[in-house]
């Protein structure tokens, strides 16, 4: 009675296992036909390698130019689904330009200093082919935003502000080193931006 009593469990458990296993295959289907992470771009086939131009600035702001195009070119880098290149060996060309810098207050304390400000850089962008000079994408505005607090709040700016503290420069044409830590961030984003954009166009 006990030996039949195991063979029952056994063969429950091997039950189990195959439904798991199939459980398990069901969700890496779906996942594979979403729009989960993939290491292949959306991109048309044809499309292997990128130049990424300097980026204009058109904006009041001094120190946007090198952050910014180091960051969309670390990116692309990084991701690997296109391979950066010199522009002569190019399928595709990147150009853009920083159109303006915006600063808004979000809070202030007791004594109506401000202690948190919305920071937003705005950029033009144009992705083309280069052997034709097809337009691949264009976009006429685009942002990268977010908010820091000033010395005012009495929060630390020496905190880890995403992957600008790691990776991008500090932009450095403001007084206060809690905006320019405020403005890389943005430019970050915006560089998260426009990689998505060429990489996952749909």
């Amino acid at each position: 009675m006990v030996g039949r009593t195991r063979s029952q469990q056994a063969l429950a458990g091997a039950v189990l296992m195959r439904k798991l296993q199939w459980a398990l295959l069901a969700v890496g289907v779906m996942l594979s036909a979403g729009c989960g992470y993939t290491t292949k771009s959306s991109l048309d086939e044809q499309y292997q390698t990128i130049f990424v131009s300097a980026f204009q600035n058109a904006s009041r702001q001094y120190d946007f130019q090198a952050p910014l195009t180091n960051a969309i070119t670390r990116k692309f880098i990084n991701d690997s689904r296109l391979r950066v290149v010199g522009r002569d060996e190019a399928d595709l060309i990147l150009e853009g330009v920083i159109r303006d810098y915006r600063l808004k207050e979000i809070t202030t304390d007791k004594d109506d200093e401000t202690t948190q400000f919305l920071c937003v850089v705005l950029a033009s962008a144009r992705l083309t082919e280069r052997a034709t000079g097809k337009i691949v994408w264009e976009e006429k505005t685009m942002a990268g935003e977010t908010s820091f607090y000033t010395r005012a709040s009495g929060q630390s700016s020496d905190r880890l502000r995403g992957n600008a503290e790691a990776f991008l420069p500090s932009v450095r044409s403001f007084t206060t080193e809690e905006e320019n830590r405020g403005a890389s961030e943005a430019l970050e984003q915006l560089a998260s931006d426009i990689l998505y954009r060429t990489v996952e166009p749909w």
